[in-house]
Order: C-alpha cells, then structure tokens, then sequence
C-alpha cells in the first residue's frame, strides 16, 4: 500500500474494493464502458490486478492492470470520482501502478484513452502510430459482445 499526502490511500488489496461503486461508475459515467454488466466488472476485478484510491476508508478511484507479469500489461479502467479530481491523484494512481514490484521490467504496455493523453505522455506511454510496433498489431473488437451497446473502449 502506497499512502499519500491529504490522507490518500492506494491500494493493490482487492479485499479493499468497492465492486459496486466501480460499476456504478463504470456503467453510467465512463464513455468506454456504459451499461456494461455487474458480472462483467466482477470478472474483470477478480482476473486482474487491480487499484484503488481511498479517501478516509471511502474508495475515491480505480485502475486494472491485465498481465502476464512477464512480458505484457494492458492498463484499463482507470478513473478518480469528479469530486477528487484535480488533486493529482490520477497521477498517483498511474505511478503507484508504474511503480508496482511484479510489474517493472515488461516490454510492453498498452492502454485505450479518448482523452488522457497528456497524463499518461508524462509515464512514457505514446500514440502506438508514433512508433514501428504499429504495423505488428491486429485487433478483434466486439463492443456488442454483453448487449451494452457500442461504447467505446
């Protein structure tokens, strides 16, 4: 457990989380995933490494890291609520996971933003057409998959 200044919390303890704040916020307020299924964020939880931020015991934020713990991490779900914003804690978040014991030395890492570019540019990440890999890449996408509709991802 990382613990921040103004008595913030992070967390890679699943015994910690609030699943049904995290589809709360995932099915009504995320644009990647609306509508998605309580037991689609179960199974996420439970098959990842996952984050949270805490405020007073209260679940703030999340993050979920898909990974081998080898070779290859996909960092996905990752919000704070509005009312926490604006207090560094998506970057905090970001370097807590960045940082994480079991996942320093992988080649490669991917994620998915519409609109974080700039706090994830600050990690390292990049748009995968600025580099050679991109030609290497192919992708299924079913957005339809749990009847949610074609949010995007």
């Amino acid at each position: 457990m990382q613990k921040d200044d103004a008595s913030f919390e992070i967390s890679a303890d699943k015994g910690w989380l609030d699943v049904a704040m995290i589809h709360d916020f995932l099915s009504n307020r995320s644009y990647w995933a609306k509508g998605v299924p309580r037991a689609t964020i179960e199974r996420s939880v439970e098959n990842a490494l996952c984050f949270g931020v805490y405020c007073g015991g209260q679940q703030v934020g999340f993050a979920r890291v898909v990974t081998d713990f080898a070779t290859i991490a996909y960092l996905g779900d990752v919000f704070i609520l509005e009312p926490h914003r604006g207090k560094g804690l998506g970057k905090r978040l970001v370097r807590a996971i960045m940082d994480h014991p079991e996942l320093q030395g992988l080649r490669l890492w991917i994620l998915g933003t519409q609109d974080a570019h700039e706090l994830y540019r600050k990690f390292g990440f990049h748009k995968l057409k600025e580099t050679p890999l991109l030609e290497r890449f192919m992708v299924i996408r079913n957005p339809d998959v749990s009847g949610r509709g074609a949010g995007g991802s």
